[in-house]
């Protein structure tokens, strides 16, 4: 199974760059994954939150092109414990899914047109945590998923 996040904006902080970079090199041995990110939009200042979102959803519907599920990283989403989450792959690998996509909006989260794209929706904290954070914590608990389901000593340590 193919399993991409597509976020908004760029990572900036290079502690996050690192992070995230390390769990992509570990990720490989369990699926194809990928980290694709539709650049920021410019000239913004001058745009509603609504016109933004709108913008941003042109852009995110376009990525989820051809993917089978679209699950929105959403802080309105269901919250799993580590084990949940990896049976919740388990159970999207074996429906024979293809491509599997996990989605970080902008600042303002999702337009109306994402939501009624999206297949499901995924909170990993009733905190917030920046969309810069969402990416490493994302990218961890993916790794950490697939090493509780090839049963691998990295979850209990």
């Amino acid at each position: 199974m193919k399993i991409s996040l597509i976020v908004v904006g760029k990572t900036e902080e290079e502690y996050l760059k690192s992070g995230i970079s390390q769990y992509e090199k570990r990720l490989v041995h369990y699926a194809s994954f990928n980290l694709r990110v539709i650049p920021s939009l410019k000239n913004t200042k001058n745009f509603t939150p609504a016109q933004q979102k709108e913008k941003e959803a042109e852009l995110i519907l376009q990525m989820v092109e051809g993917c089978d599920q679209i699950i929105l990283l959403d802080e309105k989403g269901k919250e799993y414990r580590s084990v949940e989450f990896a049976n919740f792959l388990q159970q999207h690998m074996n429906s024979g899914i293809r491509h599997l996509a996990f989605v970080v909006g902008g600042p303002f989260g999702f337009s109306e047109s994402v939501y009624k794209k999206a297949t499901g929706k995924l909170s990993l904290s009733a905190m917030t945590f920046s969309h810069q954070m969402i990416r490493l914590l994302f990218v961890e608990q993916l790794y950490r998923a697939f090493t509780i389901l090839k049963n691998e000593p990295y979850h209990n340590e």
